[in-house]
């Protein structure tokens, strides 16, 4: 039995940890050693917008000392993400350079949906109720340093998430500022607090129950660790959070450290991580509050063995990203027959031209989210869809699409339905999406929306065949397509200029 083992590295905003696991195709994967460092890189970042040069040489040194854990255990395969502090960092180029430079690590930023996408992964396989928990209205709040990710869940799909910047440590050091004293501070924490969940409720949950809270974030094990006496275990009522505020405002952030033995720079943030899990609980009328032991580094070793194909997990993840696209496209009030359709169309035509693309499954996913979310835009404006569907897009996160491929969805969108420019025309305007991605994607969508022009699926069913430089595609109906073939011949051109083929529409009409 082969036994390999891998490490998973957090560099977050108050602390740095790596997680070695043992893979095995049979057992699965099972937790050797945690480390971890309290450094609070997001103190930097939030504050001056940059990380010192002394956080850059400790943050090197807590890595070579990571580094020398992982050779004990034989470990070469990792997977270093950073988070907010990083990402938000201007000067996080050269950070990351430097950390390549004198630790050999290559450290990737994570983007915040990625970030909360990882963290649910590690949610959905490591806590072991979790599917029970999500079949009623379920909304899982995960609190970082920088913001909180609220998801909704219902029937164990992925409904709505929004991410708001009210993290613990921001919260902190934005309000200690101001010089209150601890009552005063209390109040004008939650009024800052109340006011943010406020806004989210009445767009998102309106009059919605929610039945279940799951927490998930850095603290709270540690707010769970100032109630021993309660014996909690995986969830608690509002009785008990009532219990965590009295010994917290009860105490000095230096007594709490003491007394339970949590590094001072946690125990400074536990008082707006409660207040949020509160105020979230009493808006929310939710009975108890659910609290799995998660952390980013569960969900890096759950995204690598799904990447990888080492093992195969219960829950399919790009189904839960679908079902949070569906939702955007019912709030702008898409055509879903239609939308449906156009997806289930240029899915096929990509997977028959896939020799020739050369692109991956989750290129093809984002070719289903453009085309599901292609007409967004009518909801603003039926004059200029073109380009509100891109601003819709780019104005809406989806969990588990990082920023650059959400760039490369809303371009795909944006240029469905006019030409897409040449890439010296356009290349300051793509961020740090993908030309050739966007080209090849818009290319297949224009011809899939060409062939349900009349929104009316007029096709019982498709055969595709390349054969000669062509893409046969011959539709069996008996409706007139002149419509569909008038379009699909000027959408055909651009196939041709991007792949070498051009697509030829033809009819069967069986009886």
């Amino acid at each position: 039995m082969t036994v390999k083992t891998f490490a998973a590295i957090d560099v977050g905003s108050t602390d740095v940890s790596m997680k070695i696991f043992e893979i095995t195709a049979k057992k699965g994967f099972k937790q050797l050693d945690f480390v971890s460092t309290i450094m609070e890189l997001g103190s930097d970042t939030y504050a001056d917008g940059y990380i010192s040069q002394e956080s850059i040489e400790k943050l090197c040194d807590i890595l070579i000392h990571f580094s020398a854990k992982m050779k004990e255990y034989g470990t070469t395969d990792y997977r270093a993400y950073a988070t907010s502090a990083v990402r938000e960092a201007k000067n996080n180029v050269m950070v990351l350079d430097l950390i390549k430079l004198r630790t050999g690590f290559e450290v990737e930023i994570l983007s915040n949906s990625e970030h909360r996408f990882l963290m649910y992964k590690g949610l959905a396989v490591k806590s072991v109720n979790f599917e029970a928990i999500v079949e009623k209205n379920t909304a899982i709040v995960d609190i970082g340093a920088g913001s909180i990710q609220i998801s909704l869940m219902n029937n164990q799909s992925l409904t709505a998430t929004q991410n708001i910047s009210i993290g613990a440590l921001r919260i902190r050091d934005r309000l200690k500022s101001f010089r209150f004293d601890t009552i005063r501070l209390e109040h004008v924490m939650e009024e800052f607090i109340e006011n943010e969940i406020d806004t989210f409720k009445n767009y998102y949950l309106g009059d919605k129950e929610i039945k279940n809270v799951i927490a998930i974030g850095d603290e709270i094990a540690n707010l769970i660790q100032l109630v021993p006496e309660l014996g909690i275990k995986d969830h608690l009522d509002e009785d008990q959070l009532n219990e965590i505020f009295r010994k917290l405002l009860s105490k000095s952030e230096t007594d709490i450290a003491l007394e339970y033995k949590i590094p001072y720079e946690r125990a400074t943030l536990l008082l707006p991580a409660a207040m949020i899990y509160g105020i979230f609980l009493r808006h929310a009328k939710a009975d108890l509050i659910w609290t799995p032991d998660i952390d980013l580094c569960d969900g890096i070793i759950v995204d690598e063995l799904e990447k990888t194909k080492k093992i195969s997990f219960q829950r399919k993840f790009s189904d839960d990203i679908r079902s949070s696209v569906y939702q955007i496209a019912k709030r702008y009030r898409c055509n879903k027959e239609h939308n449906m359709n156009v997806a289930k169309i240029a899915c096929r035509i990509f997977d028959k031209i896939k020799k020739i693309h050369g692109l991956k499954e989750k290129e093809k996913l984002q070719l289903e989210i453009a085309a599901t979310l292609h007409d967004c835009g009518k909801f603003i404006n039926m004059n200029h869809v073109a380009l509100n569907s891109y601003i819709i897009i780019m104005s809406t996160e989806i969990m588990g699409i990082s920023h650059k491929e959400r760039e490369e969805i809303a371009n795909i969108v944006r240029y469905n339905s006019i030409p897409l420019p040449d890439y010296k025309e356009i290349r300051g305007e793509i961020g740090n999406a993908d030309y050739m991605t966007i080209a090849k994607l818009v290319a297949i969508l224009k011809v899939a929306n060409a062939m349900d022009r009349s929104h009316k699926q007029k096709a019982s069913a498709y055969n595709m065949v390349v054969k000669e430089k062509q893409l046969v595609i011959t539709i069996d109906t008996l409706y007139d397509l002149a419509l569909e073939r008038g379009l699909f011949d000027d959408k055909a051109d651009f196939f041709l200029q991007v792949y070498g083929i051009k697509p030829v529409l033809k009819q069967k009409r069986s009886v």
